[in-house]
């Protein structure tokens, strides 16, 4: 890992950052996790820098694609919980529509955890709602190499899940 790089390039710019993650969030408690959230990707992501190009530019986008997908993480779980049913209802037939629908989504994330990682965020992201050029921008890849790695994906997962194909 290049320490330099991060503490003399990416550190300084923490406060304009911080500012920027405020303007998402309208919350400083919520700006500072979503600061720490994108610095954390930095880290994990530093090697697909392009030295000499727009080095904001591109934590901003970082940072911008966290707070949409935690804004639809939140939204899904809210869904979800609003969902759930009394205890009363455990009898019902929805509840054990529940609980296959459990058991098949237990299995579909036992097969998406078996894709391998370039094809998984690829087809991950497209399905969170990013264009292709974002996806691209994001692994730092061809669009057609993304456009790939999602069918690759789409074809993993219908081998794996065919029991679940409706004719």
């Amino acid at each position: 890992m290049n320490y330099k790089f991060i503490k003399d390039e990416v550190l300084v710019h923490t406060p304009t950052l911080l500012q920027y993650a405020n303007k998402f969030t309208q919350d400083q408690n919520d700006a500072e996790d979503l600061l720490q959230n994108t610095l954390v990707k930095v880290l994990k992501y530093h090697k697909k820098y392009v030295t000499g190009t727009n080095l904001l530019g591109w934590i901003y986008t970082i940072m911008r694609n966290t707070f949409i997908n935690d804004c639809r993480k939140r939204a899904h779980q809210l869904k979800y919980m609003s969902g759930v049913g009394d205890s009363k209802d455990m009898e019902s037939p929805v509840s054990r529509d529940r609980a296959e629908g459990n058991l098949m989504r237990q299995e579909i994330d036992s097969v998406m955890k078996a894709i391998p990682e370039k094809y998984y965020t690829a087809f991950m992201m497209y399905y969170e709602g990013f264009k292709y050029y974002e996806i691209a921008e994001y692994l730092g890849v061809p669009e057609g190499t993304v456009k790939t790695r999602i069918h690759t994906a789409r074809k993993i997962l219908q081998k794996k899940l065919h029991n679940y194909r409706h004719d």
